[in-house]
């Protein structure tokens, strides 16, 4: 990987291929939103808009290498191999056909507050209506960055409102579940940081504790929040692809990656015609 600066703004050459509207659109965050040939958002409450100039090249506005490096390299997922990934999927024929679908798909590290509340608010939802909630909650109760930006409002901060508070987020059920969510981060009943450090079973049993999460939106979670890659979210998407190809369970030599891979899955059964096709197995 090599950046460097072009005026206010980073130019980032990557070693692999990268596509940005890919890993942003495919239902993992909702807080970026197209913004000319580029994205515009929040990521761990810091805003950025960053555009696509080629297939491994990126240009991050008003970004500093510093800035870079502490921030978005992480959050972008920059420093996992996922060449070697890939390669490791090739050991199946589906799982190689939904690397080559989609090779630049990336696995974002979100925060750990801002991941569990906008997967609890995902639960029998579609993406562009997740994003419209997400979008109201943080436009109300978030902190304003600039260009209509606006951070995620803190557990804390939730935690003190009532469901009447929420009413017009229009979250229907969810946010009796987020408001619960909130009070048991905000009185440290949930410790996240230390679920973050417990193997993955372990601490998809402690965010079930929370009034409406389940098994699905604490492995979301957990994937996407937490840093746990072997934390794999089985929602209908996965649910058909396992059913066709992996009857008898995950590929336990892939376990460790379990949850990287099923983001590529899910790309991949949502868009391919052919992805539940058993003769892919």
């Amino acid at each position: 990987m090599f950046y460097k600066c072009i005026g206010p703004d980073l130019l980032v050459t990557l070693d692999d291929c990268f596509d940005l509207a890919v890993t942003l659109q495919c239902g993992q965050c909702f807080r970026f939103f197209p913004f000319g040939q580029g994205f515009r958002g929040v990521g761990l409450d810091h805003g950025l808009t960053v555009f696509q100039q080629d297939e491994n090249t990126l240009l991050f506005q008003n970004t500093t290498p510093q800035q870079f490096e502490e921030i978005w390299m992480d959050y972008f997922d920059l420093k996992r191999d996922y060449k070697a990934l890939r390669q490791r999927m090739s050991c199946y024929p589906c799982l190689a056909a939904a690397a080559d679908f989609a090779p630049g798909l990336r696995v974002l590290n979100q925060g750990r507050w801002e991941a569990l509340a906008t997967f609890i608010l995902s639960q029998n939802n579609n993406i562009p209506r997740i994003t419209g909630i997400v979008q109201r909650l943080c436009r109300t109760f978030g902190e304003p960055l600039g260009d209509e930006l606006y951070t995620f409002p803190s557990a804390q901060t939730l935690a003190g409102l009532t469901l009447e508070d929420l009413a017009p987020l229009r979250a229907g059920f969810r946010a009796k579940y987020l408001l619960d969510a909130a009070k048991r981060v905000a009185d440290g009943s949930l410790d996240l940081e230390k679920t973050a450090l417990m193997d993955t079973d372990k601490a998809a049993e402690q965010l079930c504790v929370i009034h409406g999460v389940g098994p699905k939106v604490a492995r979301c979670a957990l994937l996407y929040g937490f840093g746990h890659s072997d934390a794999l979210p089985v929602d209908v998407w996965i649910r058909r692809v396992l059913d066709c190809h992996f009857p008898h369970g995950f590929p336990a030599e892939l376990a460790d990656c379990a949850g990287l891979i099923q983001q590529f899955l899910f790309e991949y059964a949502r868009h391919c015609p052919g992805a539940l096709d058993p003769q892919e197995a």
